[in-house]
């Protein structure tokens, strides 16, 4: 390329920092990110990076940190490129804090994000851009403000949200672009795909289940495995159920995904799912478009999904709660 790609990355946690070192190691891509809690320590530090596929490096910083998503009069992105969780049930949305960078017809937006159907409200907001999807398979996770822990190696996988005012072809070109930029430094597997539902309900298997259930048992997945019988009784049905709603959603998945889901982390890493995480530290979840969106996409076809419905509604729950934690609802006060 005889000119860098301008890239705007919102969210520079454990996946979104190695996505901005990426980008930033092949040299095709000018990376500005968007940072909040940790907007300080970066600028005056810079990121503390413990990498599986880069070693460690102190005092990294992307070409330029901001606190804030910067209007599109002020700078055109090629990219924006959003790695943050995806809370589809508070304000801001994700596409909602973009809105101001998104230069329409231009602005290629880019979806490292989990779930199901995280692509419908930027296609709604921004017809005129194509949406791409990235599912990431990392190990990545910021254990303080700034410090990065990146233990599984990075292997991000690309392909195009389907957008009616686009040619199939163009979307893909696109696609296959930011695949090339993604990947150009060699130290990541980035591979492109024509078919983004197949890559993501595969992942769902695992974040539909096993990151829902550890969230509302409090286990780990090693624990959840150990814990008499809660793999048979909780963790294999939910399974079962999303597997059954992609194929009623037309998505055939491989006979052994459920069994390779249930064993992917070894056992004795004990290792804590994002959800889990999150539930922990009282910080609202992904639980909408991680479990919300399968279920209702299962349930519209006659799939019945008991298990998976159970936890949905539980986890609804409990994010009522950690809102009234936050202050986000307001509640009649207690009598006398």
């Amino acid at each position: 390329m005889s000119e860098k790609a301008s890239v705007l990355l919102v969210g520079a946690g454990g996946v979104g920092a190695i996505a901005a070192l990426n980008l930033d190691t092949g040299g095709q891509a000018d990376v500005t990110a968007v940072l909040r809690s940790s907007y300080e320590k970066v600028v005056n530090e810079g990121l503390h990076i413990k990498s599986i596929d880069h070693g460690e490096i102190q005092g990294w910083r992307p070409s330029n940190v901001l606190n804030k998503i910067p209007s599109r009069t002020e700078k055109e992105f090629d990219y924006v490129v959003l790695a943050t969780k995806n809370i589809a049930d508070h304000h801001p949305t994700p596409a909602e804090l973009i809105e101001p960078a998104v230069v329409p017809g231009k602005t290629v937006i880019v979806l490292i994000q989990n779930g199901l159907n995280i692509e419908k409200p930027f296609l709604s907001k921004f017809p005129d851009n194509i949406c791409l999807s990235g599912v990431s398979m990392i190990g990545s996770h910021e254990t303080s403000p700034a410090f990065i822990e990146h233990e599984d190696s990075d292997r991000l996988i690309v392909g195009a949200f389907k957008n009616p005012n686009f040619s199939k072809g163009k979307q893909e070109q696109v696609a296959q672009e930011f695949v090339k930029i993604y990947g150009a430094g060699g130290k990541t597997v980035c591979t492109f795909t024509d078919n983004v539902l197949y890559d993501r309900w595969q992942k769902l298997v695992y974040n539909a289940c096993l990151n829902t259930i550890c969230a509302v048992t409090g286990l780990d997945t090693g624990r959840m495995r150990l814990a008499d019988d809660a793999v048979s009784t909780l963790v294999r049905p939910a399974m079962n159920e999303i597997v059954t709603a992609a194929y009623a959603c037309g998505i055939e998945l491989p006979e052994d995904i459920v069994q390779r889901m249930i064993d992917v982390d070894p056992l004795t890493i004990y290792f804590k799912p994002s959800m889990l995480e999150d539930v922990q530290r009282g910080n609202l979840t992904e639980f909408e478009n991680l479990l919300g969106e399968p279920l209702r996409e299962g349930t519209a076809r006659g799939v019945a999904m008991p298990t998976a419905t159970f936890f949905y509604h539980t986890l609804k729950a409990m994010q009522w709660k950690f809102k009234e934690q936050k202050g986000l609802i307001d509640i009649p006060p207690k009598t006398a």
